[in-house]
């Protein structure tokens, strides 16, 4: 229709020495053996671990009269505000108190042993991210653990999942009443296109400007685009591709590519290399470093609304019902696909699996080698227009105001998500 983690627990405190964290109700993690309330301070850890009877760590000096008084004022205070407190109070400490509190870098060492957090995560079968493989020195003495912050970085994802606060959403305007046609993330950028004929470069962190830059040029509306660093590339109903530079201050168009003579509906970017496709029913292979286009892939009878493309094959879904799959240097189809019984809306390619989604209502698993079929998943009950596949897991967005979650190599629905 439009067409036409840190070391700290999860409330930011030190976690006592000998409490756990385990599973909880639900698929949160809580504290063992007991949940301390917000207000739990880290003398109620301390204290209920030594028994009921007060510890005093200091037992032949008797109180000033004056400190109950001053405690009390100390926790009417913010976090911010006890910071600053103790900030303050650490500058006006002797060498002998600041001797006192290093003495406290014993519980840390033993809140940061990587072999007790190893067998937590073990336990809760969270795997050490790739990234975390060397331990990183915290401070001199001792290592600061990663599968600590493998684990308290899962229970933060289980808790806001859980009972996170829904944030206030950035509204971006911009294009007026017109329609946002194509949508691009890279880094801090957003890139909007729009039948105003227009793209906008939007900054997702700096407020109140949140529009950077708006990219002018293109005579019709903007259907397609592609992003990544400072490189923009768009397609419009103009029958043009644009290559913009973000990074210069006025949006500079970089490159005019002609060659389509009908509208630029969709492109897929790897490396230096854009491949478009378009309502002529063409796919066309670009450098978007030269402007130069380097192959024309003719095959389809009707328009090319999606396609994808690894550097190596290009795969490209068409309104004849058919899913393409080309060797792009000798311009040849190597496989056309056939089962969908309505147009392809939509692609994804990892290499080895393609996946095609279309407004039969179905969505298809191939293998690009063989060009068999391997899963048709059914379910959603219109038009798949969006997916997104990671390993075995492919998302997709369907017109049916639902969102699916599939795993692709046994074709099994494993989520619906409604509202």
């Amino acid at each position: 229709q439009m067409e036409g983690k840190s070391e700290n627990g999860p409330d930011g405190r030190a976690l006592s020495p000998g409490k756990k964290l385990c599973k909880g109700s639900g698929n949160g993690r809580t504290l063992c053996p007991c949940t301390p309330s917000p207000t739990t301070t880290f003398g109620d850890l301390r204290n209920a671990k030594a028994g009921q009877a007060r510890r005093r760590r200091i037992p032949s000096v008797a109180p000033p009269p004056e400190l109950q008084d001053w405690l009390r004022t100390f926790q009417r205070w913010s976090g911010p505000e006890k910071l600053l407190a103790l900030d303050e109070l650490i500058d006006r400490c002797e060498p002998a108190q600041i001797k006192y509190m290093m003495q406290c870098r014993y519980w840390r060492v033993l809140a940061e042993d990587n072999l007790l957090w190893r067998e937590k995560c073990r336990e809760e079968g969270i795997e050490e991210p790739l990234h975390l493989r060397k331990r990183r020195l915290l401070s001199p003495g001792f290592m600061y653990s990663p599968w600590k912050f493998a684990f308290l970085r899962q229970h933060r994802i289980d808790m806001n999942w859980n009972s996170g606060e829904l944030r206030p959403p950035k509204v971006l305007k911009g294009h007026d009443d017109h329609v946002i046609t194509c949508l691009q993330f890279c880094g801090n950028r957003i890139v909007s296109g729009s039948d105003d004929n227009t793209l906008k470069v939007w900054s997702a962190v700096t407020a109140p400007r949140w529009c950077v830059q708006t990219l002018v040029g293109h005579t019709g509306g903007v259907w397609s685009s592609q992003m990544r660093d400072s490189i923009v590339i768009s397609g419009s109903t103009d029958r043009t591709l644009k290559v913009w530079n973000a990074d210069s201050g006025d949006g500079e168009c970089v490159h005019t590519l002609y060659g389509h003579t009908s509208t630029v509906r969709c492109m897929h970017l790897h490396g230096n290399r854009v491949v478009s496709g378009s309502r002529d029913a063409t796919l066309r292979l670009w450098d978007i470093e030269t402007g130069q286009c380097l192959h024309v892939l003719m095959g389809h009878v009707a328009a090319v609304r999606c396609v994808q493309y690894d550097g190596n094959k290009v795969v490209s879904g068409a309104y004849d019902y058919t899913v393409k799959v080309w060797d792009p240097e000798s311009e040849s189809c190597t496989h056309t696909l056939q089962g969908h019984t309505n147009r392809v809306y939509s692609l994804q390619f990892d290499g080895t699996h393609i996946v095609s989604g279309s407004l039969d209502t179905s969505i298809r698993v191939w293998d690009v080698e063989s060009g068999n079929c391997l899963h048709t998943l059914m379910g959603h009950q219109s038009l798949t227009s969006g997916m997104e596949l990671r390993d075995n897991i492919l998302v997709s967005g369907n017109a049916d105001s639902t969102v699916k979650i599939w795993d692709i190599k046994t074709g099994q629905c494993l989520q619906t998500l409604q509202g």
